[in-house]
C-alpha cells in the first residue's frame, strides 16, 4: 500500500488489490463450492497440462468480463481483508473497480498500465495538493524495481506469464465443480517460479513454486483461479516494508528469527464475458502521483 507524508494510506486497499487484481491471477478464500458426486482426482497428463496453459490466451480472447475478488492478508498476529468487483480487459488489463477494505470504499481505474484511485475525503489532506485521486505508473515503478531492487508491484497483463511455469507433470484434475452456476472443470497445478521473467525476485518471496487452482468452463476460459501464498519480507525490510537494520542478508534478523512472513489468499471470479469496459484517467489536474513513493526505499506496498 502506498503510503502518504506523515503517515497516511493512499486507500484501504492500496497496491495489494493492484496485487489480487492482476489479470488472470488470483487466489482463494476458505467457502469452497461442493464437488459433484463422482468427481474423481487424476495425476497430471499432456491433456490437463495443454489445457490448463491454453486457458490464459483464451480467457485472453474473451476480451473482456465481470471480475469479484477477495483477497485475505495475515502476517505477525493481524489479518485483513479485502474485495472487489467490476470489469476488467483481459487483454492489457485496463479496468474499474470498487474495492472494500478496511470498513471503506475505494473506486480504482487502470488505464494504460497506470493505476487511480480515489482517495477517501478523511485521508486527502495527507495527499500533495489535497488532490482527490493518486497514481502509481506501472511502468515507471517497474523500472525503478529492476535498478534498485524496491518493492514490487505487479504489471496488469504480465500474469499470462504464468502458463510459461506449469508443466504437464504438475497438473492435476480435481473434479467438476459449478461456478456461478456454469459447470467448470477443476484443475490443481504448480507453477516453477524459475520460468516466470520475475522469477528471480519472485522466488526469494515465495520460494520455488507457487501453487495455483483454475476452474476452466467448457470453453477452456477461466472462471476461477485461486492461489495461496506464504510472502517472506524482502530482506532488509519488515513486515511493514520500512528498513530493518537488524536484519541479516539471509532475511533473517541478528537474534535469530525467522524471516518475516504474510499468508496471502485471494481469489478472482470472472463471468458475463463480453460486457463493455470503459476505463478513463481522472482529470491530470486532480490527480497525484505517488510512484516514488510507492517504489522507494520507504515507500510500502502490503
Amino acid at each position: 500500500m502506498a503510503q502518504l507524508p506523515s503517515g497516511g494510506r493512499a486507500t484501504a486497499a492500496g497496491v495489494a488489490c493492484l496485487l489480487a487484481c492482476t489479470v488472470l491471477t488470483a487466489c482463494g478464500s476458505d467457502d469452497e463450492p461442493e464437488r459433484k458426486a463422482g468427481g474423481t482426482t487424476s495425476s497430471g497428463g499432456g491433456d490437463e497440462g495443454s489445457a490448463v496453459r491454453a486457458a490464459f490466451d483464451k480467457t485472453a480472447e474473451a476480451d473482456t468480463a465481470r471480475m469479484t475478488l477477495r483477497t485475505e492478508t495475515s502476517a505477525a498476529g493481524q489479518s485483513a481483508t479485502a474485495a472487489g468487483k467490476g470489469v476488467i480487459d483481459l487483454s492489457d488489463g485496463e479496468s474499474t473497480m470498487t474495492l472494500t477494505a478496511g470498513g471503506q470504499k475505494i473506486e480504482q481505474r487502470v488505464v494504460d498500465q497506470v493505476i487511480y484511485q480515489k482517495v477517501p475525503e478523511r485521508q486527502r489532506a495527507q495527499v500533495p495538493g489535497k488532490k482527490p485521486w493518486v497514481k502509481i505508473d506501472l511502468k515507471k515503478a517497474a523500472a525503478q524495481q529492476n535498478g534498485q531492487g524496491g518493492n514490487q508491484i505487479s504489471d496488469p497483463a504480465e500474469s499470462a506469464a504464468f502458463a510459461k511455469g506449469i508443466t504437464d507433470k504438475d497438473t492435476r484434475k480435481l473434479g467438476m465443480e459449478k461456478i456461478g452456476g456454469v459447470n467448470t472443470t477443476h484443475y490443481r497445478v504448480t507453477v516453477d517460479v524459475d520460468k516466470l521473467s520475475t522469477g528471480e525476485k519472485l522466488k526469494r518471496q515465495v520460494g520455488p513454486t507457487l501453487p495455483m487452482d483454475l476452474w476452466l468452463d467448457d470453453k477452456g476460459r477461466i472462471r476461477r483461479q485461486q492461489v495461496d501464498m506464504t510472502i517472506k519480507a524482502p530482506t532488509g525490510q519488515s513486515d511493514s516494508g520500512q528498513s530493518d537494520s537488524g536484519q541479516s542478508d539471509s532475511g533473517q534478523s541478528d537474534s535469530g528469527d525467522a524471516p518475516r512472513k504474510a499468508k496471502v489468499r485471494t481469489r478472482i471470479e470472472f463471468s458475463d464475458f463480453g460486457t463493455e469496459v470503459d476505463a478513463e484517467a481522472p482529470p491530470a489536474g486532480q490527480t497525484a502521483d505517488l510512484t516514488d513513493k510507492a517504489t522507494g526505499p520507504t515507500g510500502k506496498t502490503s
